[in-house]
């Protein structure tokens, strides 16, 4: 994968384990936020690097639009495998001519020292990046823009449901949205039967919890479900057989199989669904590149949930 060292491109891997062989994902570095003097919220100023197969990134690729904010935020995809110098652009990319992310990372500090990955939300003005970290960008998405959104009344992070959001999102990223890493990237059968393990427990938990509600906090859509599905669209797509997460299928679940569709469903998000890059961000880049063909996933099938 490299990384950048001074500013300087490494094809050292550095893979991110622990003497247990466990997963251990680094945490973003730029997190500024939108708002105040430095980084007001406005029209045309902010642009966003993303890989529309990387479940990170999608949730960014998502809100800007469920929100309405395809007309306020520029976007920019990298090609959905990864190269040898990390997310890489078909072409010079217009913004800032990029050729490949570490490129954007180097634009805004030029001795940068770390993984170069996605999304970026960039500031056109201040020429610099504002954050890195997905879940925060969502939220900057969700609220900070919300003068500019198309959308009324969507806040999916209402006052009254954050603990319960909060506590969902915790374990979710733990065993769900990471878990499939963490059973991906191990380097160890233990290691690897843990986050399995937590994996589909996790599962198992959340379809007993939708057996008895359409959403994860009730009948409203919020953050923790997009959280959710970031993961979910992908699962049999990608994880049950690249991650070797292959206990279940999601297809096999009664209640989030249809959950899932539900949200697939929902206005503008099958457009930010694109099932190739998917499979490209996960098979693309093994030697020799071959795309599998398969699953075919229906998921516009009626969810009956409503």
């Amino acid at each position: 994968m490299g990384m950048l060292i001074d500013g300087q491109w490494s094809r050292d891997d550095q893979r991110r384990t622990n003497p247990d062989g466990e997963f251990v994902r680094n945490a973003s570095t730029f997190r500024s936020h939108i708002g105040g003097a430095a980084y007001p919220p406005a029209s045309g100023r902010y642009h966003l690097f993303v890989n529309a197969g990387c479940p990170w990134a999608y949730r960014t690729i998502l809100y800007r639009q469920i929100k309405g904010l395809t007309e306020h935020i520029s976007i920019s995809f990298t090609e959905p495998a990864m190269g040898t110098e990390g997310w890489t652009f078909g072409t010079p990319e217009p913004l800032l001519g990029a050729r490949h992310i570490h490129d954007v990372y180097t634009a805004a500090d030029q001795n940068f020292t770390g993984r170069t990955t996605v999304p970026v939300l960039w500031d056109k003005q201040a020429n610099t990046i504002v954050n890195n970290e997905s879940s925060e960008i969502i939220r900057m998405l969700d609220a900070d823009f919300a003068d500019l959104s198309g959308v009324a009344d969507s806040d999916h992070y209402p006052p009254e449901l954050r603990t319960e959001i909060d506590a969902l999102n915790d374990e979710i990223y733990t065993c769900v949205n990471n878990g499939v890493y963490r059973c991906g990237f191990a380097h160890s059968q233990q290691a690897y039967e843990q986050a399995f393990d937590a994996l589909f427990a996790t599962l198992d938990k959340l379809d007993a919890r939708l057996a008895e509600q359409r959403f994860l906090c009730g009948d409203q859509i919020t953050e923790a479900d997009w959280r959710l599905f970031a993961t979910l669209v992908r699962f049999d797509l990608a994880y049950h057989g690249q991650f070797r997460c292959n206990r279940n299928l999601l297809s096999q679940y009664p209640n989030l199989w249809p959950y899932t569709r539900d949200l697939y469903q929902q206005p503008g998000v099958a457009e930010t669904v694109d099932i190739e890059a998917i499979k490209g961000i996960y098979y693309g880049a093994r030697h020799p590149g071959i795309l599998p063909k398969g699953p075919q996933i229906d998921f516009t099938e009626p969810a009956g949930r409503g």
